[in-house]
């Protein structure tokens, strides 16, 4: 009988000279981005759609609210994601029952009856948390700590997100805006199951990785963890059945400030939570580095996460959406990102292995992709003051916006996730993970809710704030990389 791979082997280089494991989780991550981001392009659009149209009338400032604390949840809910697959179901069971509950919730949104389509949202919260967090952690376990394949081995995991990126709003937009709302929602459940299908037939090649919780707990502990787990998760879900039944009701912009609460006591308490536990002197160094890339990561995606709120209305009101005399999707705009990230990203791969010794630190990278979030919405203030006079605008300032906002995410999120992987301590690696993630929540959340002032602030205005506030925090992070990397020890 063959032997299974070993997780971190460095003789493993059957997938363009990495693991063959990279490969199932490749597929996997693409099929599940297929399925959220063709789902996330129509989404704001289909909930302020007429009722007429198929869509659910919502005004921007309630569709805002909902987009936002949504977006937030995908990445949120990957904490306790994170938390499962460490104590008790290790990341590749985590990962197959994530995609299960992600294919459940889109069908969900498929069905004509209010009640199905918020349940189907939570679902698709649920699902993600505990498939994102943890394929990402099993891609580094594909790696030993010291193997200078892992941050290229990210970057190629992260142009698999990417190719579903850009294929999805394609289908999906264009299915959803011109033939059918429901039929896109179907579209998206049949992705999801196509990748799940995959990873069941090729986990083989993951070897250990994943297979088992990190830090499994005793019996007594166990029920205990199971319990505190189901109150954490059903207290939401009977708030949510009493406002759906009618029972009470609250607005969703009242729901969304109380979300905002919940964000930052998260955000202390998980901190608090990490430091306390971590003993070591060089461990409670790491939390502070994470700490600050905490920080930079949410304002960085605060400002790119609004290509599914401010900036896709902004393509559905505001600009001319015609090439070479031919009508387009407003939607389709959401796969320039990823039409940008699949030509760049095997160039700043190789960029990082051939500069060696010269390569950027990690909070040097983060400092730059902020820079580079707040150039993409500098450009586009002469356009929205056109914009704001009435007049639809050329396509090319939205191009050129997410070719900044791409070379602004490649600095920062593949080498996010590579630097979470090499600075948590082995037993919280899943829920540092999920840290990284909770900060793309937060900056998601901030998305959507600046949504909800897109009529009211003009957009220059709102363009203009975004772009000074982020350039601003560039500036403040460059002037602390030399500190961080010396907290960083021997992490590279």
């Amino acid at each position: 009988m063959a032997t299974q791979p070993v997780a971190g082997s460095v003789t493993d280089r059957s997938f363009f000279g990495h693991p063959r494991g990279l490969s199932t989780l490749f597929f996997t991550e693409m099929w599940e981005r297929f399925s959220y981001y063709g789902m996330r392009a129509i989404l704001i659009l289909y909930m302020t759609a007429q009722l007429q149209n198929g869509g659910l009338g919502m005004d921007k400032t309630t569709a805002g609210a909902i987009y936002g604390i949504f977006t937030a949840s995908v990445y949120l809910l990957s904490l306790p994601g994170g938390w499962v697959a460490d104590r008790i179901l290790g990341q590749r069971k985590a990962v197959l029952l994530g995609g299960i509950v992600i294919a459940m919730g889109n069908a969900l949104l498929a069905t004509p009856m209010t009640w199905a389509f918020y349940v189907g949202l939570g679902l698709i919260c649920i699902g993600t948390g505990l498939l994102k967090t943890n394929a990402s952690t099993m891609v580094g376990s594909l790696y030993a700590k010291d193997d200078n394949r892992r941050d290229a081995g990210f970057s190629i995991y992260y142009m698999g997100i990417n190719l579903g990126a850009f294929l999805s709003p394609l289908f999906v937009g264009y299915v959803g805006q011109e033939i059918n709302w429901r039929l896109a929602f179907l579209l998206v459940t049949a992705g999801m199951s196509v990748g799940l299908i995959q990873y069941v037939l090729t986990q083989r090649h993951l070897g250990t990785a994943g297979l088992q919780p990190v830090a499994p707990p005793g019996a007594a502990e166990r029920k205990q963890l199971l319990l505190g787990l189901a109150g954490v998760v059903g207290v939401p879900v009977l708030i949510g059945l009493l406002q759906i039944s009618g029972v009470t009701s609250f607005p969703a912009t009242a729901v969304a400030d109380g979300f905002s609460v919940l964000l930052v006591t998260c955000f202390l308490a998980i901190f608090a939570v990490l430091w306390m536990a971590c003993k070591e002197t060089q461990e409670r160094r790491n939390i502070a580095v994470i700490f600050c890339l905490f920080l930079a990561s949410a304002l960085f995606w605060a400002s790119f996460e609004q290509a599914g709120s401010t900036l896709n209305l902004f393509a559905d009101e505001k600009t001319r959406n015609f090439v070479l005399g031919m009508a387009f999707p407003s939607s389709w705009f959401q796969s320039v990102n990823s039409i940008w990230l699949i030509a760049l990203a095997p160039l700043f791969s190789m960029l990082w292995l051939r500069m060696g010794s010269r390569e950027p630190s990690v909070p040097a990278k983060f400092a730059l992709g902020l820079l580079f979030v707040g150039l993409g919405f500098l450009i586009l203030v002469p356009p929205a003051a056109d914009a704001d006079a009435g007049l639809k605008v050329s396509p090319m300032w939205l191009l050129f916006t997410y070719l900044l906002h791409t070379i602004g995410e490649l600095c920062l999120s593949p080498v996010g996730l590579s630097a979470m992987t090499k600075l948590a301590p082995q037993r919280f690696g899943g829920v540092i993970m999920g840290v990284f993630f909770m900060s793309i929540a937060t900056g998601n959340y901030i998305g959507g809710r600046l949504a909800g002032v897109y009529e009211s602030m003009k957009l220059e205005q709102l363009f203009l704030y975004v772009a000074l506030f982020a350039i601003g925090a560039a500036v403040v992070l460059a002037l602390f990389v030399k500190p961080l990397r010396g907290l960083m020890g021997g992490v590279k």
